[in-house]
Parts: C-alpha cells; sequence; structure tokens
C-alpha cells in the first residue's frame, strides 16, 4: 500500500457466532478497517454480537430489521426452510441493507462469515449465488473464510483486499475455525447452532396464529411473541399470560390503548394482557385464566382486578379445567 492509499474499509454482518468472528479477524490481519453489523428482530438476540463486538473493540452498527423480516415471512420468494424461515430471502435482505450503508458511509465492500457447504441448504454455491445477486451489492459481497473457492469480487480484483490473504475455508467441520480462533486469540464463542426463532415449529404456531388473525402491521405484537402464554379466544381475541415476574413486567410495558390488563388479586397469579378489540366474553375468559394460573390453594376461584377504557373493576373468575386451557 503507498503511502497515499487509505486501507480498504468493510462492513462485517456480525452474529457473534465464531465464523463471524473469524471473518473479522482475518480481514484485519491484512490491515483493513473493520466495523460490524447486526439486525435486531423478535427472532434472534443480538447479545452474542453485542458482546463479540465488545471483545473485538468493533464499533458495532444495530439496525432495526423487524418490518424486514415480517415482509419476508408474509410472502418469502425462495420459499421456507423447515418452518417458517425465510433463510435465502432473509441473508439477502441483511446483505441489501449492509449495502446500503457501504454507500451511505463510504465502506468498499460488505463481509460476511459464510462457508461454502458448511451449511446444506442455505450455504451452497448455488445458494451463495442467488443470495450475492437478491442482495444486489454489484460485486462488493467479500466471503472472507472460503473466497478462494469463490470468484474474485470487486474489492479483490481492485486490491482493496488481498485474495491470497483470504481463506479456503468448505464443509461441515468446524476443526480449522477452531485451531484458527486460538490462533486469533477467541477463547469464548456460541455453538454453532442457528439461534432463529423462525426455525422452531413451537414458536412459529403462535407466529403463524398472529399472521392469520391480527396480521403483520403492528410491529409490537411480533415482539410479544416472546412473552408469556398465548391464547387464541373464543370470540376471537389473543390473551398473553405471564410466565413469571419478568414476562407480568413486560406486558404491562407493552400495553397500548384499547389493550385490557387483568391480575389476581387475593392470591398469588400471572398478569394477563387482552389485546384491543376483545368483547366483554373475552374478558370474562381471560379473567378465568387468570385464575387457573393462580396460586388458588385449592379454591375454585379467585379475584381479578380488570384494567380496561380508563378504569379498574373487580370480579370473582371461576378457575378453568386444565384440558379447556389446552384447546385455546
Amino acid at each position: 500500500m503507498s503511502e497515499n492509499q487509505r486501507p480498504g474499509r468493510g462492513l462485517s454482518l456480525l452474529s457473534g457466532g465464531l465464523d463471524s468472528q473469524l471473518a473479522v479477524c482475518v480481514l484485519r490481519e491484512q490491515g483493513l478497517y473493520v466495523e460490524g453489523v447486526v439486525f435486531a428482530s423478535p427472532f434472534f438476540k443480538i447479545d452474542a454480537a453485542r458482546r463479540a463486538a465488545e471483545h473485538l473493540g468493533l464499533p458495532l452498527h444495530v439496525v432495526p430489521f423487524t418490518r424486514d423480516i415480517l415482509e419476508l415471512v408474509e410472502s418469502p420468494r425462495h420459499g421456507f426452510g423447515g418452518a417458517m424461515n425465510p433463510c435465502i430471502d432473509c441473508h439477502a435482505r441483511m446483505i441489501r441493507r449492509a449495502g446500503e450503508m457501504m454507500a451511505e458511509k463510504g465502506f468498499d465492500f460488505v463481509a460476511t462469515g459464510e462457508v461454502l457447504n458448511q451449511r446444506p441448504m442455505s450455504q451452497t454455491r448455488k445458494s451463495l449465488a442467488q443470495v450475492a445477486a437478491d442482495a444486489g451489492l454489484g460485486g462488493r459481497l467479500l466471503r472472507p473464510l472460503c473466497a478462494r473457492h469463490l470468484e474474485p469480487t470487486l474489492p479483490e480484483t481492485e486490491g482493496i483486499v488481498d485474495r491470497e490473504r483470504l481463506l479456503d475455508l468448505h464443509g461441515r467441520s468446524r476443526k480449522p475455525q477452531m485451531e484458527l480462533a486460538k490462533r486469533f486469540g477467541l477463547l469464548e464463542y456460541p455453538s454453532p447452532a442457528g439461534g432463529c426463532l423462525l426455525t422452531e415449529k413451537g414458536f412459529c404456531r403462535k407466529l403463524a396464529d398472529l399472521k392469520a388473525h391480527e396480521g403483520f402491521g403492528d410491529e409490537r405484537l411480533a415482539w410479544l411473541l416472546l412473552y408469556g402464554r398465548h391464547f387464541r379466544l373464543p370470540g376471537g381475541a389473543k390473551c398473553i399470560v405471564g410466565r413469571d415476574a419478568r414476562d407480568n413486567a413486560k406486558l404491562k410495558e407493552m400495553r397500548r390503548d384499547g389493550d385490557v390488563l387483568l391480575h389476581t388479586v387475593n392470591v398469588p397469579g400471572p398478569t394477563a394482557l387482552l389485546l384491543g378489540g376483545a368483547g366483554d366474553g373475552d374478558i370474562a375468559h381471560a379473567a378465568s385464566i387468570c385464575a387457573t394460573y393462580g396460586d388458588r390453594d385449592g379454591r375454585p376461584d379467585a379475584v381479578v382486578r380488570i384494567h380496561a377504557s380508563g378504569a379498574a373493576t373487580e370480579a370473582s373468575a371461576p378457575a378453568l379445567p386444565r384440558e379447556q386451557l389446552e384447546t385455546l
């Protein structure tokens, strides 16, 4: 590099997993400047990315991604995986969003930690090519861990990145990555499990129910899927019942005008949130669900306080048979 030539600048997608950290390390090793990008939504946690960025001393951009992923779940161009996970579309959208930031902030490329053929569906040569085409970065998408198995990118042909110092990893073995981790001093990293809730069928039942009833117009409802037990009541309303003190506090915090908040009064019990538009029948049903999960010590009912339309009332609510709860 000449004295007047600045080092290349890259944005690297950072999940916090080992591969995404290694991609940063490989790029930095040849003197490139790197910042991280992570995408925030209800469907994957960003805590690991924050910890990795702190350990690496890496500036980290947190990009809101809930609306993007809901649009993709609504209509995935390349379909779903085993559940409601539009992996190819999702990854391409993330890279496209990072590409917009690249152009805006004057970076030279976007990098990912993908490894050729590490995952049988989303990291085949065909899938990697499809993601690159859909992302639309015009040759500025770099995969440092497997670059030497792929066609050279613009950062390589322009001399910004030294292709000979990129890697040729492929396949499902993690041994090469673990050896690299030792070399780069990466001592703690999460297991390679995906971590995306859209791959979990139990969670996706709640998501499919939301899609079929309230729809995806209100992002808050997607975040509420992370908390409590979810019930679809006979009148059509959604009722969410806290499992613990954390859930109860979050349901109170996320309540909006038109929602109904319920909790037991005379016995320890949960908080319940009934989404807006619920009729009297569903409110009574929600009160009974609160009573059912209350610590009634053998009593058949509990007193439930109901906060609705700016006023609070109390009513004795009978507990429901457990088998009836299962149907909801």
